[in-house]
């Protein structure tokens, strides 16, 4: 019987709708607390796992005790085999890179993580190439190869990896400086390899960034979004270079690359704000969400922009969020893909919509 290997990180994830951009330190992680942060790897977990168990995949699962994975088993309705300790409420990178080791000992076929990057990194590093991962996406910073679009994907593969053996390809493990990150520098190293199951329309590619020469496409694209833009209108510009070309064909030069600015009036609002901020800026007042793709992954939400929470989105409403995006990009990503956390409003972007791809132009592009 194949072995599976469960490891939850249950803080992945935590800073995302309050702008933290990760709670890979302690202190961030208090920080997260005191501004509301609540869990979200746990209830994720439970949603891969689900799709797992309906396949009916015949497998032992192994995994690591409370928040760390039994919890989420039990709620999914799984029987769990837990190994090792933990002090419950105070889980660290430590005990993801010991749960993996002795997961390895265990001789499991594949090791099922949730989490972000950070939590990759740490498996990759107890074990090596030496296991098969799978990420179910859960963390703030997802810009490695290792993940599935969305925990039911992830359960997908999962089920078919046990059950049919699907062939394994080699994947990049990135490792994002948090503190750069926060600091609106993106500072990434390519930390190493891991063997992953090859599927390659349920797993995401490795993020990409913008090249030099998409620069003239991104001044169009911002100059006919401005053309565009209404007074006393709110318009919520999500993180990335072609949303900083608006904010800077506004003549706004202080917005953030990595955060969520609001502008108003042709003119900044509020800088780098969080999911609550968001929200009482916006109640009752027309509004514009503005984002762009993550290159080469296609996520225009639930990707770097957890701020941009389905309660935003909700207020907001689809049919006032822009999506902008270079040729160049949209070669890359011929679909774009939503992953928010609510299924429900995932399904209705399914479908076609409409992209900004230049001044005065557009296209329109699927939604998978």
């Amino acid at each position: 019987m194949k072995k599976l290997g469960l490891i939850v990180n249950p803080i992945a994830g935590m800073g995302g709708r309050v702008g933290l951009k990760g709670t890979d330190s302690p202190e961030i992680l208090a920080k997260a607390r005191e501004l509301g942060a609540e869990p979200v790897a746990p209830a994720r977990a439970v949603e891969a796992l689900r799709v797992l168990k309906h396949h009916m995949a015949k497998f032992e699962l192994l995994t690591y005790p409370a928040e760390m994975g039994a919890d989420e088993a039990e709620a999914a309705g799984l029987e769990v085999r837990v190994i090792g300790k933990i002090t419950s409420g105070k889980t660290t990178a430590e005990d993801t890179k010991r749960a993996a080791k002795e997961m390895l000992l265990e001789k499991v076929d594949l090791i099922l993580f949730a989490g972000g990057d950070g939590t990759a990194a740490d498996t990759i590093k107890a074990v090596d190439a030496l296991v098969p991962i799978l990420g179910i996406p859960t963390g703030v910073k997802m810009h490695s190869a290792v993940f599935a679009n969305t925990p039911q994907a992830a359960g997908e593969i999962a089920a078919r990896f046990l059950r049919e053996g699907l062939p394994l390809q080699q994947a990049e493990v990135m490792d994002i400086d948090e503190e750069a990150y926060r600091e609106n520098r993106l500072v990434a190293k390519l930390l190493g390899y891991a063997n992953v199951p090859y599927e390659p329309v349920m797993m995401q590619a490795t993020k990409e960034g913008s090249s030099g020469f998409e620069l003239a496409d991104q001044k169009a694209i911002a100059r006919g979004v401005v053309e565009l833009m209404e007074k006393r209108r709110i318009y919520v510009l999500g993180p990335g270079t072609t949303t900083r070309a608006v904010a800077e064909e506004l003549g706004i030069y202080d917005s953030t690359l990595l955060g969520v600015d609001l502008v108003k009036d042709y003119k900044l609002l509020a800088r780098d704000v969080n999911e609550r901020q968001i929200l009482k800026a916006i109640r009752g007042k027309p509004t514009t969400i503005v984002v762009s793709p993550i290159g080469k992954q296609g996520f225009i939400l639930g990707r770097g922009n957890q701020q941009l929470s389905p309660e935003v989105v909700r207020c907001v409403g689809k049919e006032n969020v822009w999506v902008l995006a270079t040729p160049h990009k949209l070669s890359l990503t011929p679909t774009l893909k939503v992953d928010t956390g609510d299924s429900e409003l995932d399904r209705e972007f399914r479908g076609y919509i409409r992209v900004i791809t230049g001044y005065r132009q557009t296209r329109m592009v699927k939604v998978v």
